[in-house]
């Protein structure tokens, strides 16, 4: 792949297009901008948040960016992915499920992130996931397959990405990008941290900054003291990101994702969806300081799509819910396995959701969580699917509202919706984020932000 190569003719073309089109009441001198993606952050996640870490009226940080808008967010294929959601928003082209800024041809796409680099301006991204993920991936580079994380690293690092903070280690390693891609980076003049202490100690000059806290994706927030994690957490990583690409005097683009809001969202993990979306809007408050402190600065807080058509139910018992403070996954850990490998200990499951959840089960629900845990093989799943199946049984038990286990198990997406996202917009041309848009429609606006 050769994506910087071509990136200048490319976007220069884009810029000619949007100057063309976008009348001059869009047109906006704005010198940085902060993108904050909520994977899978739709209304509902944002009013779970709200009521159980508050009220009904409580407010989040997100809330009071003054303009506001919907988007819709859908792939070629209807329901997207992370991928292809990233992809319309990082490049303004629908592509199909697992596409990473490229098309059905396999044509390499430009993003919103190249087009800062042509600009001269320094560039980061984000994520509590790998930063070599679906969302982050579809504005660093081009790749046929979501999966594809190792070609994924080379192309960020060898297009001088001058910012990347989170997880996906192991994408760096020799192991599986066939050279160390850290050691690269570092003879490339990138300071290399690897935890949270590390980056506390990171002083901002004009350089480039790579730091990795985890071999795959970072911990829930609710799981961090259980395992003994030194992550930063998502506020710390957008403080350092902002303090370190602040220093380009022609300005920065940052795109800052909570990642786990997702994953936690797929396992119907209530709390674990409040804890990280609180984690979010820390880092918003972050963007929103420097903005109102320094001007010329637009911030733009969305989602790429929702996850499990979360809604505040009235039975909801919030008490229960908020008294949770491990992860689902984290309890499938510790879990017994049977001598025979088919399935957890009676005991052990039993146990686990008493002293986590504060759940009885019988013995007749423990056999039908066993049998939901395993694969066509007739071995346990991987963690993070078992946890799926016990976040489904607390979010039935304590009756929050979100996507049955059968309608998640049917869908390519592990239950995404069609639903669409709110974006919250402050800054020098946020008013073109008003109203109803397309995903594609969004890059259209975010390119148009950075055109003199």
């Amino acid at each position: 792949m050769l994506k910087k190569s071509k990136r200048l003719m490319l976007v220069v073309s884009l810029f000619m297009v949007f100057a063309l089109v976008f009348t001059a009441a869009a047109q906006a001198d704005v010198k940085n901008v902060i993108l904050l993606i909520g994977d899978g952050l739709g209304i509902g996640q944002i009013d779970m948040t709200r009521y159980l870490a508050g009220d009904k009226d409580h407010e989040l940080e997100l809330m009071k960016l003054p303009e506001t808008g919907i988007m819709m967010t859908s792939s070629t294929e209807g329901v997207t992915d992370s991928a292809a959601a990233g992809t319309a928003m990082a490049t303004g082209h629908k592509v199909y499920n697992g596409a990473i800024a490229m098309n059905e041809s396999g044509a390499e796409l430009d993003s919103v992130l190249d087009f800062a680099q042509v600009r001269n301006k320094a560039t980061g991204v984000i994520s509590t996931n790998m930063v070599t993920d679906a969302t982050p991936a579809a504005f660093i580079a081009s790749v046929e397959d979501r999966g594809m994380g190792a070609e994924i690293a080379k192309q960020a690092i060898n297009n001088e990405v001058d910012v990347m903070l989170g997880g996906g280690r192991e994408d760096f390693m020799e192991e599986k990008a066939g050279e160390d891609l850290i050691a690269k980076a570092k003879e490339n003049g990138y300071q290399y941290v690897s935890d949270k202490t590390q980056l506390e100690k990171v002083i901002a000059m004009n350089g480039k900054l790579l730091g990795l806290f985890n071999d795959s994706y970072m911990n829930y927030v609710n799981d961090r003291d259980d395992v003994d994690s030194n992550e930063p957490s998502m506020e710390a990583m957008t403080k350092k990101a902002i303090e370190v690409l602040s220093e380009d005097e022609d300005g920065f683009f940052l795109m800052a994702e909570g990642a786990r809001i997702d994953h936690a969202a797929h396992a119907a993990d209530v709390p674990g969806v409040v804890a990280e979306t609180l984690d979010f809007d820390a880092s918003v408050k972050v963007a929103m300081d420097f903005a109102e402190e320094n001007g010329d600065t637009l911030v733009i807080v969305t989602a790429d799509h929702e996850t499990l058509g979360f809604s505040v139910t009235e039975p909801i018992n919030k008490e229960a819910l908020m008294n949770i403070d491990v992860s689902p996954e984290y309890m499938a850990s510790q879990m017994t396995v049977k001598e025979n490998g088919d399935g957890y200990t009676v005991d052990s499951v039993k146990s686990v959701f008493e002293e986590y959840a504060n759940i009885s089960l019988t013995d007749a629900e423990v056999a039908r969580f066993n049998d939901l845990i395993l694969d066509e093989d007739g071995n346990i799943k991987y963690a993070y699917l078992v946890g799926y199946e016990i976040g489904s049984i607390i979010a039935n038990e304590y009756q929050a509202g979100v996507v049955n286990t059968e309608i998640r198990a049917n869908s390519s997406t592990g239950g995404h919706t069609l639903n669409s996202v709110p974006i919250f917009a402050y800054g020098e041309g946020a008013e073109v984020f008003n109203g109803m848009m397309q995903n594609t429609e969004f890059a259209d606006f975010l390119f148009e932000s950075m055109r003199p």
